[in-house]
C-alpha cells in the first residue's frame, strides 16, 4: 500500500514503528504520539489494525507489541508464514521467511486435513551481540 493512502494516524503510528529501536506496545506509541493529537489507546490500536491488515506492521504475539514489516515492498501477505527471531537480552527482533520451512509447515498441516490460515514462529534466544 503506498504511503500517501494512509490516513494521518496510520501514517503517524507506522512512522513510529520504523524509527523505533524495537518492537512497541501500544501503550507506548501512545506516548510517543500525545504531542501529535493521540488522546486514546482506541486511536492507536484502529491504526494498528489497519497497518497489519495492509502488511505493513507485524504483532509479535509473545510481546504483545508491534514492529514495522522489514519487507513491506514484498508481500508479507504474499507468505504464508512470517518468522522472528527475537533477543531476549537486548530485545532485536529479526524478520525472516523460509520457503523450506513453510512448505514443510504446509505439508504438515495438509496431511491432517488442517486448513491454515496466518503463521507465525516468534524463536526466542540471545542475538550473536549479545551471546
Amino acid at each position: 500500500m503506498p504511503m500517501q493512502q494512509l490516513t494521518r494516524n496510520q501514517g503517524l503510528v507506522f512512522d513510529v514503528l520504523t524509527h523505533s529501536e524495537g518492537p512497541l506496545s501500544a501503550y507506548s506509541i501512545l506516548d510517543k504520539l500525545r504531542d501529535s493529537g493521540f488522546r486514546a489507546p482506541l486511536q492507536v490500536y484502529r491504526a494498528l489494525d489497519k497497518l497489519l491488515e495492509f502488511g505493513l506492521v507485524h504483532r509479535l504475539e509473545s510481546m504483545n507489541a508491534f514492529v514495522a514489516c522489514a519487507h513491506p515492498d514484498e508481500g508479507c501477505h504474499a507468505h504464508g508464514l512470517t518468522a522472528f527471531m527475537i533477543c531476549e537480552t537486548c530485545g532485536d527482533v529479526v524478520e525472516f521467511h523460509d520457503h523450506m520451512i513453510e512448505d514443510r509447515l504446509k505439508g504438515f498441516a495438509k496431511d491432517r486435513n488442517f486448513k491454515t490460515g496466518k503463521t507465525t514462529i516468534e524463536i526466542r534466544g540471545t542475538c550473536a551481540g549479545c551471546a
